[in-house]
């Protein structure tokens, strides 16, 4: 069983050695410049921010959280030390059983320690954080969960969208096209009525796992959690929308989204590296109800130039869903895929095969490239030899140089499924598609085996020097 809420979750993080903590930064600079430095590399501890200056004592800051397969692992309820690849493999037996466990609804819990209604909301005095230098103001909410409950079926979805905190009882949300929550929002405002909404901003990182994910359209989120977790999770319902929250999250807020009502949201640096989205007119939320628990955290899952949080625990999730609709799909082999973070887990796939006919290269490429796991803000899909770890980004470029014939060996497909957060979309406004490319970076399947020799030992001879001569050499070699 994982464990049960943010502050348990942080309590193992904490003995695994994966927590530092950080007193007296300030919110406006300090604190996302910091977050950005520890960011800058994979495996570097999470970072709770306490005694910020100008807010209550107690009122706290965590970021950088799922930068580390340790802390992943932690989340997942998975003993910390594993690889990227068994995580990957984890997620496919995950998705091939699909645990689920029907939340409960609850009459009280932590969340309930401190509540807010009316004209006693004020957003503003939750420590929030100018993440980047050159964003348009605090982000409540990145590392958030949002509730919307369908009008028609009833179902309830769990999304993470970004949130910007603009004044005491004020917030926006930006939702891409054909995000659940923009078409939850829209069935309301079709038929003139403002949309209710709650936001969880300190809560399990599991639960932010899952409402960043793919989770199919109609799917309660909070099933998918439950699954997780090995247990229901428990909730409460909001007071003024009955949205339900988890009863022991750290900060939750609930309120209405009216028709036409926007205000000006952004820029907020993103999980491509770039302020992409710009500043432009996005729906507010009108504030009602604020709850949070004794001595709150605040939960940041920052995007920024990768790799970053927004990006790496997505990576795994990924790459399993797309090695599972691979598979689904007919295509044998398939040996190892990677979503490199550098991509920001999206923009790169590597797919390690072991050839058994000839396009089958070409095949496993093209379909990863537009499957759904694969083919939102896909750019580059590059398949390789099962002799290939796809994880170490020198061996997939070393066969893109000494494997792969630009004559045979690419594929340019235009008019992929983008966003307007992308770059290099078409237009950000008016046409939010993308073109990638398909690499085969294989052995040609005429010359497999007459391909020149690797300069590499064998891994028997590997294996007899390892065992010789283990006192002197590296704990973990190629």
């Amino acid at each position: 069983m994982a464990n049960k809420d943010l502050r348990t979750w942080l309590e193992r993080v904490a003995a695994a050695g994966e927590l530092t903590t950080i007193t007296g930064a300030e919110p406006k600079e300090e604190i996302g410049g910091i977050v950005d430095l520890f960011q800058r590399r994979m495996g570097n501890p999470a970072v709770m921010f306490d005694e910020v200056p100008g807010f209550p004592k107690g009122f706290r800051v965590l970021a950088n959280i799922l930068t580390s397969v340790p802390r992943i692992n932690i989340a997942l309820g998975l003993p910390p030390q594993g690889s990227e690849m068994e995580l990957v493999q984890w997620w496919r037996h995950y998705m091939r059983e699909a645990p689920s466990f029907k939340p409960v609804a609850v009459n009280g819990g932590p969340l309930l320690e401190t509540v807010r209604a009316g004209a006693e909301v004020d957003i503003t005095k939750i420590p929030t954080p100018k993440w980047h230098e050159h964003d348009g103001g605090p982000y409540i909410g990145t590392g958030c969960m949002v509730v919307m409950r369908d009008p028609d079926t009833g179902w309830v979805n769990c999304g993470t969208y970004r949130i910007q905190s603009h004044e005491a009882r004020l917030a926006s949300i930006m939702m891409s096209p054909g995000k659940h929550g923009l078409i939850i929002m829209e069935k309301y405002h079709a038929r003139g009525a403002p949309c209710p909404v709650a936001v969880v901003v300190g809560m399990h990182p599991a639960l932010l796992m899952i409402g960043g994910l793919e989770i199919p359209y109609g799917r309660d989120e909070y099933d998918a959690i439950g699954g997780l977790l090995g247990e229901p999770v428990e909730t409460i319902a909001m007071p003024k929308t009955g949205l339900p929250v988890p009863a022991n999250a750290e900060i939750a807020f609930e309120g209405l989204i009216h028709p036409g009502d926007k205000v000006e949201e952004g820029p907020l640096g993103e999980w491509t590296g770039y302020y992409a989205g710009g500043r432009r007119p996005q729906p507010a939320i009108r504030i009602e109800t604020l709850m949070h628990r004794n001595d709150p955290v605040l939960l940041g899952a920052i995007p920024a130039v990768p790799p970053n949080d927004n990006t790496f625990y997505l990576g795994t999730y990924r790459c399993g869903a797309v090695w599972s609709q691979l598979e689904a799909a007919g295509v044998p082999g398939i040996k190892g895929v990677w979503a490199h973070e550098a991509g920001g887990s999206r923009m790169w796939l590597t797919i390690a095969i072991q050839q058994m006919y000839g396009g089958h290269s070409k095949q496993a490429g093209l379909i990863a490239s537009q499957c759904h796991g694969g083919a939102y803000t896909n750019r580059w899909v590059v398949v390789v030899d099962e002799d290939i770890d796809p994880t170490n980004i020198n061996d997939v470029i070393w066969a893109m140089c000494t494997r792969f014939d630009p004559r045979e060996g690419m594929e340019l497909l235009r008019g992929g499924w983008s966003s307007h957060l992308d770059p290099m979309c078409y237009d950000p406004d008016t046409d939010r598609r993308n073109a990638r490319v398909v690499i085969d970076a294989c052995k040609p399947w005429a010359r497999r085996d007459t391909f020149p020799q690797i300069a590499r030992s064998s891994r028997a001879l590997d294996d007899r020097i390892r065992a010789k001569w283990a006192a002197i050499l590296p704990k973990e070699g190629p």
